[in-house]
Formats: C-alpha cells, sequence, structure tokens
C-alpha cells in the first residue's frame, strides 16, 4: 500500500512556503535599503547624487544652452622688419671738377651693396693706405701663431698707422712677407682688382672698390683677428698729423672721432704725378677714393677731391 504525501492547507507543501517567505523577507530588505538613500544622515545617503535645480546640468551651465567657449587666444603678430636704420652718408650723385684721374665707391655694410663712380674698378698705386692692411696682417698671424707681439712691434704699428712711418712699415713688410701679404689680402677680403707690385708696398694696386672691401675686412675683423681688431680700428681713428686729411674731414667734428681712417700720398716722379688716396670706414659703411693728377697741383688736391666727395655723399 503506497504511502500518502502531508499537505498543508490550500494545497502548498511545505517547502513552497519556506521559498515564498525568504523571497517576500528579501523584497521588505531591497525597499528598506531604497528608502534609506534619501534619509537625511544615513550613510547611504552619500552616495546618491545631490538634488539639482531643474534645467541645470551638474556642471553649472543651464540645459539646453551650449557651453561658453574659451576666449579666444590671440595670436603674436610677427613683426615686419622696419627699414634699416639711416646711414650717415648715402649713394648719389657726384660731382667734381678736377685735373686728372680720379675715383670713389661707397659700400653699405648692411647690404654689402656697393655703389661708385663708373671708373670705380679702375686701379692706381696705393701708397701708404696699404699700411692698414700691414699692421693687420702682421697682428692677425701674430695671434693664429700663438705670439704675443713685443712692445717694440705693437709701436710700429702704432707709428705707421697714426703717423703713418715708412721705416715701420718696412720692417713690419718683411715680417709679414712682402707681396705674400697682398695675395693674402685679396683672398681674404674678396678683392677683385687688385695686385701686389713685386716687394714694393707702396706699389700695391688697388680699386676704390677694393678699398672699401678692405676697410670692411679691417672693421669686421677678418683681417687683424678677434684678437686685435678693436686696438687697430681705434689707432686708425687716431691718425693725426699730416695724414689726417680726406673722408672724414667732410664730417662734423663729433663724427670724425668715430671714423677710422688711413690715407696714402705718394709723388711718382717717372709720371709726373701725385697718387693721393683715401680710405674710411664707420658704423654701417665704408669709403674708398683715389686719385692722380699732376704733380704740380700737391698733395692737397687730392685730399680736397676725398674731402668733395665725401661732402657730396653725406646723408645731412
Amino acid at each position: 500500500m503506497a504511502k500518502r504525501r502531508s499537505s498543508t492547507p490550500g494545497g502548498r507543501s511545505e517547502p513552497t512556503r519556506t521559498l515564498l517567505s525568504a523571497l517576500v523577507i528579501g523584497a521588505a530588505v531591497v525597499l528598506v535599503l531604497l528608502g534609506l538613500r534619501f534619509v537625511p544622515g544615513s550613510p547611504l545617503a552619500a552616495a546618491s547624487p545631490r538634488w539639482l535645480a531643474p534645467g541645470v546640468t551638474p556642471a553649472g551651465t543651464p540645459t539646453g544652452a551650449p557651453p561658453t567657449p574659451p576666449a579666444p587666444t590671440e595670436a603674436t603678430p610677427t613683426p615686419t622688419p622696419g627699414p634699416p636704420d639711416a646711414l650717415a652718408v648715402r649713394a648719389a650723385p657726384v660731382q667734381v671738377e678736377a685735373q686728372g684721374w680720379w675715383s670713389w665707391a661707397l659700400l653699405d655694410r648692411r647690404t654689402g651693396e656697393i655703389t661708385g663712380s663708373a671708373n670705380m674698378a679702375g686701379t692706381s698705386t696705393t701708397a701708404s693706405l696699404i699700411k692698414a692692411w700691414i699692421g693687420a696682417d702682421f697682428l692677425r698671424r701674430s695671434a693664429e701663431a700663438g705670439e704675443e707681439p713685443s712692445e717694440t712691434r705693437l709701436a710700429q704699428v702704432r707709428v705707421m698707422i697714426r703717423d703713418s712711418d715708412n721705416d715701420a712699415a718696412q720692417a713690419l713688410w718683411r715680417v709679414v712677407g712682402q707681396s705674400a701679404a697682398i695675395r693674402r689680402m685679396i683672398r681674404m677680403c674678396g678683392m677683385t682688382d687688385s695686385s701686389a707690385y713685386r716687394n714694393l708696398w707702396s706699389n700695391t694696386r688697388l680699386s676704390p672698390r677694393d678699398v672699401t672691401r678692405l676697410a670692411v675686412c679691417i672693421a669686421d675683423g677678418r683681417a687683424a683677428g678677434p684678437q686685435w681688431t678693436e686696438w687697430l680700428v681705434k689707432e686708425m681713428r687716431a691718425v693725426r698729423g699730416v695724414g689726417d686729411f680726406g673722408i672724414r674731414k667732410a664730417f662734423p667734428k663729433a663724427a670724425q672721432k668715430q671714423i677710422a681712417i688711413k690715407n696714402g700720398w705718394v709723388t711718382r716722379d717717372a709720371a709726373g704725378e701725385w697718387h693721393v688716396n683715401c680710405l674710411a670706414v664707420a658704423e654701417g659703411w665704408a669709403m674708398g677714393v683715389m686719385t692722380r693728377y699732376p704733380a704740380q697741383l700737391g698733395y692737397q688736391y687730392g685730399a680736397k677731391i676725398c674731402r668733395d666727395v665725401a661732402r657730396q655723399l653725406r646723408a645731412t
């Protein structure tokens, strides 16, 4: 005979009743926990989102309105380069009533442009003008050899530049290798018209435009080197006595102190001529003037040509 299974009223078994009770209790616990999220001070309340005003996002921006864009950053404008500073000189027509041959050139040190007379590539003998290179070549080569020039040698350079002393020039000419020094000058200073003459420094031939190249070569440090350039240019500003003539005399006295010069003057008896030449260099510019004319006119005739050319090239 089979055994009958017991049941509770309503037809549910005992295990089913127990499961239903567990579900009811679990649902009640969930409802209680959900309610605690909204009770102030409840530990669960800290995890809930804060209430916001209607139409406001958590970032504080009204809904539906685009966020305010950041202020545009203005790009720093690239400055437009202005014109170069005005020079004390400028290219201009030059008229000189003079006998013989004369020629001039002006170099803008800012641009490298050379302007001048139609014959500015013509050459003439330099006379003492070339002493500026002899001094520069000696000083640079001494520094390159790691040697400090003696006081005697420096004194020779000084009187050769300031007073155009020929004995000092001849002594230094031998030290620098005579005409080999001129070939170095032509190469280092980028000359196009000039040449050495045997071993005679006075007979070196330059053109006015190469005179300006020599002037710049000295002023920018190539000729004398970084150690001695300032010293040499200072000596060229200190030219005195009979050799202080020509280009810088066309400028006001205050400006003359900043213009470095080296002039040359000699009579060529065989040709019956004076050869008078002028080199000048200052901030931003260099100038060269060369002349040849009848010997009876004297060296001051050529000095005046140099001054007259410079006067017409002055900007003010």
